[in-house]
């Protein structure tokens, strides 16, 4: 991850999901059933992107060993939750290699045990059963997940709200607009505390 990258990620850290897709306008936020299990409820990285056929898992094995410190694993299951794309080796192994957090379109497994490694899980179910091990599929290419189209670098955001999918070069301008409704609201709530007037709108 280059200087530049990171500090924009950080910078990306201080605003939530809902925030961003409001500076976003047209915003990229996956379905609304992936969201936090296990692990701290806020990540954000570049997208490490893993292709997978519906019920095929063992790509994900390797795409955990291409991450570099930061990333986020975007493991594009099609939705399926009848088998798990990822358990608790999965979860160990990520986090030696410093990855930010995984984001499955499926489900994942082991959960007290992905509880004590505590690697970011964000997913769309549990389930027990393990996925096929075909080695099919293909790491680092644009993919869809959650609905929503995810390019190998692509910034991830991911809280209690849910996850956003920002393009770096579309970044700054996300965070200013951002800020500028933040600061708008911010505003209008200690006027409606002076003023005793509700408003119900923010306007701009």
């Amino acid at each position: 991850m280059t200087e530049e990258m990171r500090k924009l990620i950080e910078r990306l850290r201080d605003f939530t999901t809902s925030e961003l897709c409001d500076g976003a306008g047209l915003y990229h936020s996956m379905d609304y059933a992936i969201k936090p299990w296990i692990g701290g409820a806020r990540i954000a990285g570049p997208a490490l992107t893993v292709d997978v056929p519906s019920g095929e898992g063992d790509i994900v094995a390797d795409a955990i060993l291409q991450a570099e410190e930061g990333d986020v694993i975007v493991v594009a299951g099609r939705g399926n939750c009848s088998c798990s794309y990822w358990g608790d080796h999965r979860s160990f192994c990520a986090r030696m290699k410093k990855a930010e957090g995984v984001v499955i379109d499926g489900a994942f497994r082991d959960v007290e045990e992905c509880e004590e490694v505590g690697f970011p899980v964000f997913a769309r179910g549990i389930t027990c059963g393990t996925a096929g091990k075909s080695g099919a599929g293909a790491v680092n290419v644009p993919v869809s997940c959650g609905g929503v189209t995810v390019c190998p670098g692509d910034i991830v955001v991911g809280d209690r709200n849910g996850i956003c999918v920002i393009r770096p070069e579309e970044a700054k301008g996300i965070m200013e607009r951002a800020l500028r409704k933040r600061e708008k609201q911010a505003a209008l709530v200690e006027e409606m505390k002076r003023t005793g007037v509700v408003v119900t709108k923010v306007k701009g």
